[in-house]
Parts: C-alpha cells; sequence; structure tokens
C-alpha cells in the first residue's frame, strides 16, 4: 500500500531530529543547543585543579590572575557595547563571577572555604540562566511574529513576513510576503506615508514595486538619504557623433544610475518609437531637463530638431537655434511646423515603404542603393505646447501624435498642466512617455503619471518648485523598477550648449529633400524662408531663405502631384497700396539728368584700415589679451572686456563670445556666481 502523506511527513520529522537512533539521540539533539554554558562551567571547575597546582603560594601569579579577572570582565563589557542593555550586563556579570572564582580557586584551592559550595551553586545558576534567556529568545508564536519588533503591524501591514533584506550604504530594499487573502499591495501603497512617518524620513524616500508572479509579495525600497540633492554638471555627450538610436543620457538616478531616453524605437528590443509629455511648474526644471536633452540630441549625425516656443521666443531655445533646422518661435510659424507636420508624415512614410523599412533605424538616414538621399530622424519639440493647443484646437496634436511613430517623427510636447481643458484625452493617451517635475498637487501628477506609478511611491507634487531639476521618468525602454525612482537631471550651463552647437555643426544632418518638398509645397515661405542662427563666434550670417518666385519651382520629390498643394497661402497678403505710385513711373532706360549743385555737409572722417589676420593668428591674440589681463592682476574678467579689441583683430562680437567659450572649456576661464563674468585660471592649474 502506498504511504500516504502524513506518514511520509512523520518520518521526516523523525529523521529531521533524530528519531530514528532511539530516544537517546533525539533527547540529544534537542539538549544540543543548551550544552555550551554547562560545557564551560564544567570546563572552568576542572581547569582550577591544574592551576591549583602550579600556581598556588606564588605571590605574582596571583597579582596576574587578579588583574586578568578585572581585564577579562572590562573586555566583555567593551565587546557587548553593540549589544542590548541586557545582554550586555548579562555578560560580564557572568564573566566577573567565573573569572573571580577561577582565581580564588587556583590560589586556595577549588574546596578550600565556601569555594566548593560556590561552584557548585553558582555554574549551574548561571548556565541556567542562559539556557532561560536561549528559550525565551525563540518565537513561540509562529512566523506570523517577525523580528521586526511590531513594525509592520504599526504601519497597518499585520502578519506580512519579509522574506528577504538587501541592505546598502543608502538603500534598503525589503520583499514582503503579504498574509494571502487579507492584504495586497494596494494596501502597502496606501501605507506608504505611515511607512515613512514610523521612519522618520521624506514621503519620497518610500517606494513599493510590485511582484509580477505574485499579487501577495511586494519590494519595499527605502533611501533615506537625498543624495540628488546637489546639482550633477552635463559629464559631456554620451554618444558624440553617434546615432540618435543610441540612449541619450539626461540625468542621474539617486543609485547613481544614469537616466536615458530613447526617440527611435528598436524591432529586436520590442521598443516603440517614443512620444514624450514633459510636464512641470514654473521653477521644477522642466525646460532645463528639455534643454539637456536637446543638447545630447544635437550631437548626433542623423536627426533634425524643428523647435517651437511661441510663448518665450528665444529665451529658452537661443543656445541651440543654430542647430536647429526650424524654429518657430511665434504663434504664425509654430502654426505652420504643425501643418507641415501633418502633410510630412505620409509622406515620410511612403518614403520608408518605398525602401523597404518597416519604421525608421540608421540606414534610412545614409544614401540608398538608387542613389537617393537618405532621411534623418526628426523630432518635433514644443515648448510651452500649452499655448499652441489654446489658440489652435485641443486636438491639434492628436493625428500626429497617432501617426508620427511611423515616420520616423517624436513628437515632444512641453507644458506646465497637462489637464483635460488643455490637452485632450487622445492626444495625451497617445504621447505614451512622461518626463514629470516638480508639480502643484497630485491631481496634477496623475495628468502625466499612472495610477500604478504613483501606487508605487512616485510623488512629484511634494516637491512642487523647492526642487528644480528632480523628476521622474516613465519612458519606453526605461526599466519599471525606475519609474517612481526620483532623478535629477543634469546641468547644462549655456557655455556647454554653445560647445556642443559649435562642435558637432560639421556632423550634424541637413534635411533631407523629401521632408523640405513637403513642407515648403504645404506652408510655402513659412518654411522656405525660415531663419537660420549664425554659430556662435563666426560671423553674421544671413537668413536662409528661398524667393517665393523659385519656391514653386523647386524639384522635391514629397510623393505629390501639384494638386495636393494646401488650398491656402501662407505668404504676406497684398495690403493695396502697391497702385498709389503708379502716376510716377520713371524709365529705368533714360538718361540721369545732369547734376546742377553739389551740397557738401561735412568732411569724411579717415577710413580706419581693419588688419586682414587670420583666424589662427586672431585667436592667439586674443590669448595674450587675456594674458595681459592676469598681468595686471585682474581676478574675473567678462566678455565685455574683450570688446575693444574687436577692430584690432577685425573680428565681430560673436567671434569675440565664441572665443570666450573656447576659454572656459579649455579651463583657462571658469564660472563665477556672477553671471557673465568669468574667474581667470593661472596656466599651471588649467593646464
Amino acid at each position: 500500500m502506498p504511504r500516504t502523506a502524513s506518514t511520509d511527513e512523520t518520518k521526516q520529522h523523525h529523521d529531521a531530529h533524530g528519531e530514528g537512533g532511539g530516544v537517546g539521540e533525539y533527547l540529544l539533539h534537542r539538549a544540543k543547543p543548551h550544552l555550551p554554558p554547562w560545557l564551560a562551567g564544567a570546563g572552568t571547575g576542572l581547569a582550577s585543579l591544574p592551576a591549583h597546582y602550579f600556581w598556588s603560594g606564588q605571590p605574582g601569579v596571583t597579582a596576574g590572575l587578579t588583574l586578568a579577572s578585572v581585564a577579562l570582565t572590562g573586555l566583555t563589557w567593551w565587546a557587548g557595547r553593540s549589544a542590548t542593555q541586557q545582554r550586555r550586563l548579562h555578560s560580564a556579570v557572568t564573566v566577573a563571577a567565573a573569572s573571580t572564582w577561577f582565581t580564588a580557586a587556583a590560589i586556595a584551592g577549588p574546596a578550600a572555604g565556601p569555594l566548593g559550595e560556590l561552584y557548585f551553586i553558582g555554574a549551574p545558576a548561571l548556565a541556567l540562566s542562559w539556557n532561560i534567556r536561549q528559550i525565551l529568545r525563540k518565537n513561540v508564536d509562529g512566523p506570523a511574529a517577525s523580528a521586526d519588533g511590531g513594525f509592520l503591524e504599526k504601519v497597518g501591514l499585520a502578519k506580512t513576513q519579509v522574506v528577504r533584506s538587501e541592505v546598502g550604504p543608502n538603500k534598503a530594499s525589503f520583499d514582503l510576503q503579504l498574509p494571502r487573502g487579507e492584504l495586497t499591495s494596494t494596501d502597502v501603497s496606501r501605507n506608504l506615508e505611515r511607512i515613512a512617518g514610523a521612519l522618520d524620513v521624506p514621503k519620497t524616500a518610500v517606494r513599493m514595486m510590485e511582484n509580477p508572479d505574485s499579487a501577495s509579495r511586494v519590494t519595499l525600497t527605502i533611501v533615506p538619504l537625498d543624495l540628488l540633492k546637489n546639482t550633477v554638471p552635463c559629464p559631456g555627450p554620451s554618444h558624440p557623433g553617434g546615432s540618435i538610436v543610441d540612449p541619450v543620457h539626461v540625468g542621474i538616478y539617486e543609485d547613481g544610475t544614469e537616466a536615458v531616453i530613447y526617440f527611435p524605437g528598436d524591432p529586436k528590443t520590442s521598443r516603440n518609437a517614443a512620444h514624450f509629455l514633459i510636464m512641470g511648474m514654473t521653477g521644477s526644471g522642466k525646460s532645463e531637463g528639455g534643454l539637456t536633452a536637446l543638447a545630447e540630441v544635437v550631437t548626433r549625425r542623423d536627426v533634425i530638431v524643428w523647435a517651437s516656443d511661441p510663448a518665450k521666443a528665444e529665451q529658452t531655445l537661443g543656445p541651440l537655434l543654430p542647430a536647429i533646422d526650424w524654429a518657430a518661435l511665434d504663434m504664425p510659424s509654430t502654426k505652420a511646423m504643425i501643418e507641415a507636420f501633418k502633410a510630412a508624415i505620409p509622406v515620410r512614410t511612403a518614403w520608408l515603404a518605398k525602401y523597404g523599412y518597416k519604421q525608421w533605424e540608421p540606414a534610412c538616414a545614409e544614401v540608398q542603393a538608387d542613389g537617393t538621399p537618405g532621411m534623418p530622424y526628426l523630432i518635433g519639440w514644443f515648448e510651452e505646447a500649452a499655448k499652441a493647443i489654446r489658440e489652435i484646437d485641443d486636438d491639434v496634436f492628436t493625428g500626429i501624435s497617432q501617426e508620427a511613430r511611423s515616420a520616423g517623427v517624436s513628437l515632444v510636447l512641453s507644458m506646465q498642466r497637462a489637464s483635460g481643458n488643455q490637452v485632450s484625452t487622445d492626444t495625451r493617451a497617445s504621447l505614451g512617455s512622461s518626463w514629470v517635475h516638480g508639480v502643484r498637487n497630485e491631481q496634477d501628477a496623475r495628468f502625466a503619471l499612472d495610477d500604478e506609478v504613483l501606487d508605487a511611491g512616485a510623488s512629484p507634487h511634494v516637491w512642487k518648485d523647492k526642487k528644480p531639476g528632480y523628476s521622474y521618468l516613465v519612458a519606453n525602454g526605461v526599466p519599471d523598477t525606475f519609474w517612481a525612482t526620483p532623478l535629477r537631471d543634469f546641468l547644462t550651463s549655456v557655455d556647454y550648449l554653445n560647445w556642443a552647437v559649435i562642435n558637432f555643426a560639421s556632423i550634424r544632418a541637413a534635411i533631407d529633400p523629401t521632408t523640405a518638398g513637403i513642407a515648403a509645397r504645404t506652408v510655402d515661405r513659412a518654411f522656405t524662408a525660415r531663419k537660420r542662427y549664425p554659430l556662435p563666434g563666426t560671423a553674421d550670417q544671413p537668413e536662409t531663405t528661398v524667393p517665393a518666385s523659385q519656391s514653386s519651382d523647386m524639384d522635391f520629390d514629397d510623393g505629390y502631384d501639384n494638386e495636393d498643394e494646401a488650398s491656402y497661402d501662407w505668404r504676406p497678403q497684398a495690403t493695396g497700396d502697391e497702385d498709389d505710385d503708379e502716376g510716377d513711373f520713371i524709365d529705368p532706360q533714360s538718361e540721369l539728368p545732369e547734376v546742377e549743385q553739389v551740397v557738401q555737409f561735412a568732411a569724411r572722417p579717415p577710413e580706419v584700415e581693419r588688419p586682414e589676420i587670420t583666424t589662427a593668428e586672431a585667436r592667439a591674440a586674443l590669448e595674450e589679451v587675456l594674458d595681459a589681463f592676469e598681468d595686471e592682476g585682474r581676478d574675473t574678467v567678462g566678455t565685455r572686456d574683450f570688446m575693444e579689441y574687436c577692430d584690432r583683430y577685425g573680428r565681430g562680437r560673436s567671434w569675440v563670445s565664441g572665443q570666450v567659450t573656447q576659454f572656459l572649456l579649455a579651463g583657462r576661464l571658469a564660472e563665477t556666481n556672477e553671471a557673465g563674468r568669468y574667474r581667470i585660471v593661472p596656466y599651471d592649474v588649467a593646464a
């Protein structure tokens, strides 16, 4: 007959406790944990016999044993400083009693006077005291009574067990087994604030992660110290000259891991292309975080940026404008850009399909097999997007956000509050990825973060505008273990932005004919006559424009016939004043009238010759000027200090400003707390 389960369990229980070998072995097994104090007592008594035989009657040994007894007792008290007060006192009393008796027995003999009675009474009493302490230490209530001292019960998680713990220098993680059928992860998330209060840490220091394999298990993470309180300067481009498919590094998490975002998708990892909602109240560092991401983007070789900011114009995007293909800094050009996006999506999708691409990949930016120019990735960045939504339509970005991923386009909307009366539900659902800085209240946080992220402990409403640069990143390609983990955006200075714009200008992609063609056909001069900004440190450049008379003759391969052009005209309309001077027509072929009188108002000032020197010579001369400033004993300088030398070297203000930036990057100058002023760094320190 097969064995029953109860039979097997009984045998395993007997084997585990030695009952298979008889009652004696079972009793010995049960007694083993309690034997050490008894063995120590017996050993002390036996050791006193040879000690008395060799050391009796020797005054020097007597003094030595007495000092050793005192020293051993003191050492026990010192070694127990990390134990509980009761255990420390118990240990010291035991050592003092045993060493004192041993000293007396070694000198006078174990049986002298009351020493024998003291031994047979004191040794068993001390051994039993340790046995009782050991028994009381055991959990008589079963596994439910954990070693947390009742902490979990106090915070509303009674019967919860800590099944695993991991403690680091500033981070502790605990795997909790919840009582099945009684508590769920929702109960834990509701009590996060109570846990933080009981531990005396900020609310944002306690987070919870659900276990995907068990609804009754969660991981509780506690970070007591805020390691993000100091700003973190941008360490430089993460992939200089690389592809936009490489991760864009934007900040650092509290455990030192760098925070990254991805724009294009990756079929190998099943990652879709990303659209971003960047949200945060005024003063939360939202715009600075966006500049950090854009500074990374402009160092890549296969991406172009169309950016809009109709509210602040050049105030936010200013340093990066020379690296942006199209900057729409007012509402009319922003409307034109949105129309161009709508028209470009189907054309770009058709181009990708024509060359066999299911989605955009780095090979799309290369010249194709038939010699056709490649198509760079396109990022549409809309700062203060709420203004565009208010003045156009709350669904203005819905179509773009739903269709752009397949066309190699990422959409980024940055705003203070993505409420329902500013952004439609469809648009918000299509954006997918969120980068949330400090917000005013929890309701604002729910506009951008899912409930599961907030339940896990994400609390951007706790920061408000008090901790600029703090943020949460919930995005494609970011592990969900980091969704509720705070990060600190890298801080990018204006000098760093200028450096990125200048040094990567040669590798930065130009717009492809397909995208440029449909944009020109759709919005005409709003695109073809868009303003182009010169690189810092170079001579002023004229705007890159295409005359309206030529724009219709340009041969763009956009996949559309002329009949498909937009039905509206983005060019300035005539005012009706053209005919006012019709009667004053002058024939350009007629001869000029003879000069009757010459009036000279003043003598022409002598012309100042500007030296013709090379850029390298001018740069060397400016370095000599900096050396002269240092020799004069100046501590700080600014761009305006160099301006009087512009004419001397035949250069303009923008060139001098660029050279000051180069001095900063070379370490010859260092930033100060005063804007526009820089500290002179000696050559030996800069090197």
